[in-house]
C-alpha cells in the first residue's frame, strides 16, 4: 500500500489482542493505523512505530501468546461482530480443519486467516433491486484498492454457487468496482463516500473526492476483469454485465491505448510531495520515457511503487488475459461483436510485443522474463513480491508453468541473483522497494507454492509461513528474514484470505497428507 509502512513488534501485536474496543473502523483515510486482524480496533497513533529499523521490537511468541496445540483457540471476532457471514465459508473452514486436524498450528492458523476478509473487511449493504454494494477495506487501511479487493474476495468465488447471500456479496464488490473504474480508470484506491481534502487531496494530479489515491496501475484495471469473469464461470450469473460494465470496459480500452503513448505522452500524470523515491514519478510526474512497441505503460507496480520502466511485463501479460477474458463476456453476453474484437485485437498486439521484448538472454540463466522494459532496450531483471509478479504469472494463468522461459525466470527470481530476493536465519522470499532491504514478503512464499509442482519444494513453503508468523496466527505483510518478530502490517487481508486459498487449492489435490506433515 501507499502510507508509510510500519514495522510491528509481537508485543505491539499483544497489545492489539489483549484490547476490547470493538467500534465500527475508522473510515478516515489519513488514520494508517496499526490494527489487530481479531478485532475492529482503532488505536492511538502514539503506537505508531517508526519505520527506523533501530527501533524494531523482538519479543518471543511465549511472552505474548501460548501456542501449544492443547491452547489454539480462534483468532477470529465473535460471531456477532463478523462483518459478514457465509454458511458455504463456515463450513468450508469446518471441512479443512478437519482434514488437517493432524496439524494443529497450521489449522488455526487456516480458520483464523481464510475468513479474515469476510470478518473484518467486508461491508456489504443489501438492495432489493439487484444493486448490491460492497466496499471492502484493505485492512488497517479503510479504502478500496482496486487489486486488492478482487484478490481478498476471489477464493470465496468457489463457494459461491450454493450460497446465495456470498453471491449477492460478490455481485456488490464487483459492482462497486465497475462504478470506480468508471470515476476514474487512472486511480488505484477509492473512498467509501467522497472525502474533501483527503490524506493525498494534495497530489499533482487529477484528485477528486471519490478517490484515495490516484497511481496508475495496469493491474488495477485487470483484476475487477478476472474477478467478473471467474464469478460468472462459477455461478452462471450475467447481471452484473449491464450498462456499467460496458461503460468500465471501453474506460479501459481508452486507457490502455492512451498507455502505449504512440500519440504521446497522454494525460496521466503523478507527482507526490514525499521523502521516497518510488512514492512520486520522475520528469515532471509522466516518468521515464518510452519507445512505443505495443506494450502498455504502467506508471506504479502493483505495490504502488513507480516504475522504473514503464513496460511493466507481469501487468501486461495480466492486460493479456483480462482482455481476452472481457472478449468472451462481450461476445457471449453481451453480443457485442465490435467491442469484444477491440479487446481481443488489442490482446493480440500486446501479447505479440512480449514475445519481441519481454524476454532477455541471462548468462546464469538462459532465456528469462525481465520485470521492466522500456522498449529502447533497457531492461530491469528482478522480480517484486506484490502479484502481478514473474512468480507469479502461472498462478494467474498468464503463462503455462511448464513454459521454459518461465521456468528460467522462477529460478532467476528465487534466487540472490534477483535484487529482490532475501535470505536470513528466519526464512527467505522476495521483497521489493516498498519495505525495503532484509523484508520479504509472505506473498512470495505463497506463490512459490502455488506454482511448485515439487511437494518437497510446497512443505518447505508451509513451514517457512508458519515459522515466519511470530506467533500471531495471522500472514503479515512483511518480515524480516533474519527475525520474524520483525515484520509490517499485522492486519492485511489480502495476504490471510491467500493462505487460505492456498491450503484449500492442496487440499482439493489430494495432498492432506502433505499439509499434515509440514509441521513448523
Amino acid at each position: 500500500m501507499n502510507l508509510h509502512t510500519t514495522f510491528v513488534s509481537s508485543a505491539f501485536f499483544a497489545f492489539c489482542l489483549a484490547a476490547s474496543n470493538v467500534a465500527a473502523a475508522n473510515n478516515s483515510p489519513s488514520k494508517h493505523l496499526n490494527t489487530s486482524p481479531s478485532q475492529h480496533l482503532n488505536t492511538s497513533p502514539s503506537h505508531h512505530l517508526t519505520i527506523s529499523p533501530p527501533q524494531h521490537l523482538t519479543t518471543s511468541p511465549s511472552q505474548h501468546l501460548n501456542t501449544s496445540p492443547s491452547t489454539l483457540t480462534t483468532l477470529r471476532p465473535t460471531p456477532t461482530e463478523r462483518l459478514f457471514v457465509s454458511d458455504a465459508v463456515e463450513k468450508k473452514i469446518r471441512e479443512i480443519k478437519k482434514r488437517i486436524k493432524d496439524n494443529a498450528y497450521l489449522a488455526w492458523m487456516f480458520e483464523n486467516c481464510f475468513p479474515n476478509t469476510l470478518d473484518t473487511t467486508v461491508h456489504f449493504t443489501d438492495a432489493e433491486d439487484g444493486k448490491e454494494d460492497t466496499f471492502v477495506y484493505t485492512g488497517d487501511i479503510h479504502a478500496m484498492w482496486l487489486r486488492d479487493s478482487a484478490a481478498q474476495v476471489w477464493p470465496y468465488v468457489q463457494l459461491a454457487k450454493g450460497d446465495r447471500k456470498l453471491q449477492k456479496m460478490l455481485r456488490g464488490v464487483i459492482r462497486r468496482q465497475l462504478k470506480c473504474i468508471n470515476i476514474d480508470p487512472y486511480a488505484n484506491a477509492f473512498n467509501r463516500e467522497p472525502v474533501e481534502n483527503g490524506m493525498w487531496a494534495n497530489d499533482m494530479t487529477d484528485m477528486k473526492p471519490e478517490l484515495h489515491e490516484r497511481k496508475y496501475e495496469i493491474d488495477s484495471l485487470c483484476y475487477p476483469i478476472r474477478l467478473a469473469y471467474h464469478y460468472w464461470q462459477v455461478t452462471g450469473d450475467a447481471s452484473v454485465f449491464g450498462d456499467e460494465w460496458l461503460q468500465a470496459v471501453r474506460n479501459i480500452l481508452r486507457v490502455f491505448r492512451e498507455q502505449q503513448r504512440k500519440q504521446g505522452l497522454g494525460t496521466y500524470r503523478f507527482q507526490r510531495e514525499t521523502e521516497d523515491q518510488l512514492d512520486t514519478v520522475c520528469n515532471h510526474g509522466w516518468g521515464n520515457p518510452v519507445k512505443p512497441c505495443g506494450l502498455i505503460a504502467s506508471v506504479f507496480r502493483p505495490s504502488d511503487d513507480a516504475t522504473t520502466f514503464l513496460f511493466l511485463v507481469p501487468s501486461n501479460f495480466m492486460a493479456v488475459s483480462s482482455l481476452r477474458k472481457a472478449a468472451e463476456i462481450l461476445s457471449k453476453v453481451n453480443a457485442d461483436a465490435t467491442l469484444a474484437a477491440d479487446c481481443t485485437a488489442l490482446a493480440d498486439e500486446v501479447s505479440t510485443a512480449l514475445e519481441q521484448y519481454a524476454v532477455v538472454d541471462h548468462p546464469k540463466y538462459g532465456k528469462i522474463y525481465a520485470y521492466e522494459v522500456d522498449g529502447f532496450g533497457n531492461r530491469f531483471l528482478m522480480d517484486d513480491a506484490n502479484v502481478p509478479s514473474l512468480l507469479a504469472l502461472p498462478y494467474l494463468g498468464d503463462v503455462d508453468v511448464n513454459d521454459p522461459v518461465y521456468q528460467n525466470t522462477r529460478r532467476f527470481v528465487w534466487s540472490e541473483d534477483n535484487p529482490y530476493f532475501f535470505r536470513g536465519k528466519a526464512g527467505e522470499g522476495i521483497g521489493g522497494p516498498h519495505v525495503g532491504y532484509d523484508m520479504a514478503w509472505p506473498m512470495s512464499i505463497m506463490m512459490r507454492a502455488f506454482t511448485s509442482t515439487d511437494d518437497a519444494e510446497i512443505a518447505e513453503c508451509l513451514r517457512m509461513l508458519q515459522r515466519t508468523d511470530a506467533g500471531t496466527g495471522f500472514i503479515h505483510e512483511s518480515f524480516n528474514v533474519d527475525d520474524a518478530q520483525k515484520f509490517t502490517r499485522e492486519w492485511f487481508a489480502w495476504q490471510n484470505t491467500l493462505f487460505g486459498e492456498l491450503i484449500i487449492k492442496l487440499v482439493d489435490e489430494g495432498k492432506t497428507e502433505l499439509l499434515v506433515g509440514a509441521r513448523k
